[in-house]
């Protein structure tokens, strides 16, 4: 198929977090054969942002990682929509301009001949429905929602059978534990095939011609035992292998302190970080390293505050580095992703697990059964709760090895962007149908 995703930007991840799951299931749908392109408005404000801050430099981790991956810049949304007319699917992400949300479904509706889907990954809908009100969708086939709970507000504005719960996931050939970690865990299938390093058997070529032939570079302190993994077999042990914690040896070089990986957020959480992060790194005595943008003078004090090391922007392709130097990460979901839209863990969920670092979260519902609370991360309910949870984690290592195990056997069972790009093309095939694009056109 030919395929066109338009995103704000696939270059930058400057607070821009669907660029993170885009650039995984764009090389999935590549090395599947497709033809993809992505394109992304000039003067993007991530982009801009990024180059700011960080010059052509900024750039350099995203290009080593993904280098059969490029986009298209457009200016005229007119031309924009002319150049993809010959596509078989095109994606629009929430965070487009509402012009071209327009002129996508105004071309729709008047005969062009691809699948048109509305791509949402983000709260707006919840917190800000004034803003997506500019969105006129009536041109589009199907909306892709992050999560039920917001697939269910797009239902109850008439979307019915054409809203499709999309999640994010991990782009397992980039987010993987360390080599000697890796071995560790080899007794583990995946539904989604062998997992591959970042850049094995890709070929050359980084800004290929639109829809060209499709680039292939592509022992201390315990937990009481309601609180530590459920002792059910995992999928290695079911099968007869060894996988036990205790036969694993401990990495030669030692993890230290926890890592957090996230941006302020005007204040959507910032309440939450200080009770389930800042404080309990502080009060068990683990070092905490903190990465993002966009913290206001407050919140930098308040880093200073607790000892927190502060160090600004890092590239996204640059965590599965920075996770295998630490001991656990914390997960703090943003304050509308539990009270308005519960059950959404945001990417950073899946991308930790598939780096095998063991995770502890703040309170969040897990409504749709992704994951395994319990075996594949730990789960805190109040600030203390957290401050036992990081003491045990830190005191034992065989429970950091049975949450990283577990982690990494689900998400290599059912949460990479090969999976979700085998969704996608499954969606799209339910669209062409000729009695949905009666109902549509």
């Amino acid at each position: 198929m030919r395929i066109a995703y338009f995103t704000h930007s696939l270059a930058s991840c400057w607070n821009h977090g669907n660029a993170h799951f885009l650039r995984g299931v764009l090389r999935e749908l590549m090395a599947s054969g497709h033809a993809v392109v992505a394109y992304e408005p000039d003067g993007a404000w991530s982009l801009e942002n990024l180059l700011r801050d960080h010059g052509e430099a900024g750039l350099d981790a995203y290009r080593a990682a993904y280098p059969d991956l490029a986009s298209t810049r457009y200016a005229a949304v007119d031309a924009v929509v002319e150049r993809v007319s010959d596509c078989d699917l095109v994606l629009v992400h929430e965070w487009s301009d509402p012009t071209l949300v327009v002129a996508l479904g105004r071309a729709r509706r008047c005969g062009a001949r691809y699948t048109l889907l509305f791509h949402d990954t983000h709260h707006r809908a919840v917190s800000a429905p004034e803003e997506m009100a500019r969105f006129d969708l009536s041109g589009y086939d199907g909306v892709l929602a992050f999560g039920e709970t917001l697939a269910a507000v797009y239902r109850a504005q008439g979307w019915g059978r054409r809203v499709f719960v999309w999640h994010e996931a991990a782009d397992t050939r980039l987010f993987q534990p360390p080599n000697e970690e890796l071995r560790d865990f080899d007794d583990f299938g995946s539904s989604a095939g062998p997992l591959t390093r970042a850049g094995e058997g890709q070929g050359e070529g980084r800004e290929g011609a639109e829809f060209g032939a499709p680039s292939m570079r592509q022992q201390g302190a315990r937990l009481p035992e309601s609180s530590r993994p459920s002792p059910q077999p995992s999928p290695a042990r079911e099968s007869g292998r060894v996988a036990s914690a205790t036969a694993v040896r401990e990495p030669g070089s030692p993890r230290t302190g926890l890592i957090w990986i996230g941006n302020w957020g005007d204040d959507e959480r910032s309440a939450e970080l200080e009770t389930y992060l800042f404080r309990p790194a502080a009060e068990v005595g683990l070092p905490l390293d903190v990465y993002g943008v966009r913290y206001p003078a407050a919140a930098l004090a308040t880093l200073k505050r607790y000892g927190a090391g502060y160090h600004g922007w890092a590239a996204n392709a640059a965590a599965p580095g920075l996770f295998a130097r630490h001991l656990a990460t914390v997960h703090v979901p943003r304050r509308f992703y539990v009270e308005r839209l519960p059950g959404i863990p945001t990417i950073r969920v899946f991308e930790a697990l598939a780096c095998g670092i063991p995770l502890v979260c703040a309170p969040w519902d897990d409504a749709e059964g992704l994951f395994h609370p319990g075996r594949d991360y730990l789960v805190a309910r109040t600030g203390a709760a957290m401050e036992g949870h990081l003491r045990a984690i830190q005191a034992d290592f065989d429970l950091r090895h049975a949450l990283a195990e577990s982690g990494l056997a689900t998400i290599r069972a059912r949460h990479t962007c090969a999976h979700r790009a085998e969704e996608l093309l499954t969606i799209a095939k339910s669209l062409r149908a000729p009695a949905t694009l009666e109902a549509t056109a």
